[in-house]
């Protein structure tokens, strides 16, 4: 099965590379992924407190877990936005998460900032981020240099994308529910998780793509959707002819998605089609892929047509990173878990970012070869 797995590696990322940096690397090619030795880049640590306006008292924010992390650069380092548990006695999915900071000169090693950038507050949106918190984030830049932040608001009742703004990555701005305003408000109040914006790049700087005059992303777990923006706040789904979500691609039997199909980081534009990579979940009954453990997470990639984000172009047979390190099948998860939520390019490497088994941030590194 490792053959089977790694041998997608390197194909989508030669598609990336290939035009985007074709003044920088004439002839791309590159080495496979690779996960560094210092793996996991970033730990649970109960040392870091908080004091949380809500419950108003003082909590140690990251003293379960950390892990499904988004990554932006910004002057010359990599930031990342994780998510954070609190409590390690509570039950899978039974605790509040706030979103940390950590930024790297390397990649590899990080600095964490001492409290959350995002979390659940006394505000016009308690009702959606508490007691679950702010979960998952993904995060894209534009032209003018904001950062634009969707995340999964888990108020334990529904799962839905929220959106927030800002210009340092320190302080932000809520903006709501990604779909408060869409279709009558038909899906304000349904389940939405996992957004990946289309971004494409400017010289060396990654940033929202518009096509058609409008932004794109696509989002979901249970297939894979499509949403339409003029101003990165408030998304519109596309709908079949029943009117009900429209499904670009769905759950394969026998496939390393055979039950999820879960977007990844934010999807890029290249010269061969919008790479989006994203996550899938193996089955746990008899539409699993036999050559992986059932339950388990890893990712694999889809390319759409550039001019048409809703056409599907191709999609991987199996996944290209799975998990095969102690911690990636331990913790919360235990089935083994390794979901990305941040694709970024860097000091000439692509850095893969996930998180593990829901209790750890990793990195998959795939350098230019000389």
């Amino acid at each position: 099965m490792k053959n089977r797995c790694l041998q997608w590696l390197v194909l989508p990322f030669v598609l990336v590379v290939t035009g985007v940096w074709a003044q920088e690397i004439a002839l791309p090619r590159f080495e496979r992924f690779y996960k560094p030795k210092e793996n996991p880049v970033l730990r649970a640590d109960s040392a870091f407190t908080f004091f949380c306006p809500v419950k108003k008292e003082t909590l140690r924010w990251q003293k379960a877990d950390v892990f499904n992390p988004a990554a932006i650069v910004k002057d010359g380092k990599i930031f990342l936005l994780y998510r954070c548990e609190d409590n390690p006695a509570a039950a899978l999915g039974g605790r509040t998460s706030r979103i940390g900071l950590a930024e790297s000169r390397d990649g590899i090693h990080f600095f964490k900032h001492p409290e959350p950038v995002l979390y659940p507050d006394n505000d016009a949106f308690q009702a959606q981020d508490y007691p679950g918190g702010c979960e998952d984030p993904r995060v894209v830049e534009t032209e003018d240099g904001r950062y634009i932040l969707l995340y999964t608001s888990w108020n334990y009742q529904v799962p839905r994308l929220s959106v927030a703004v800002s210009t340092d990555l320190f302080h932000w701005e809520k903006k709501g529910l990604a779909f408060a305003k869409a279709h009558g408000g038909k899906f304000a109040g349904t389940h939405s998780k996992s957004a990946s914006v289309i971004t494409r790049f400017v010289g060396k700087k990654q940033v929202a793509a518009r096509i058609g005059g409008k932004y794109w992303m696509y989002w979901g777990e249970h297939f894979v959707n499509l949403a339409w923006s003029e101003n990165l706040s408030d998304w519109h789904p596309l709908l079949d002819e029943k009117g009900e979500l429209k499904r670009l691609f769905s759950p394969r039997a026998g496939h390393f998605d055979s039950h999820l199909t879960e977007c990844g980081p934010p999807a890029v534009i290249t010269d061969q089609g919008i790479l989006l990579v994203y996550n899938g979940k193996n089955a746990e009954d008899a539409s699993a892929d036999p050559n992986l453990p059932k339950g388990v997470y890893s990712v694999g990639y889809a390319l759409f047509d550039p001019k048409n984000p809703e056409q599907l172009r191709s999609r991987s047979e199996t996944c290209f990173l799975k998990p095969t390190l102690p911690h990636e099948v331990s913790g919360q998860y235990s089935a083994g878990t390794t979901f990305a939520e941040g694709l970024i390019y860097f000091k000439k490497k692509w850095f893969l970012y996930y998180g593990t088994a829901d209790s750890f941030v990793g990195v998959a590194v795939l350098k230019k070869r000389r």
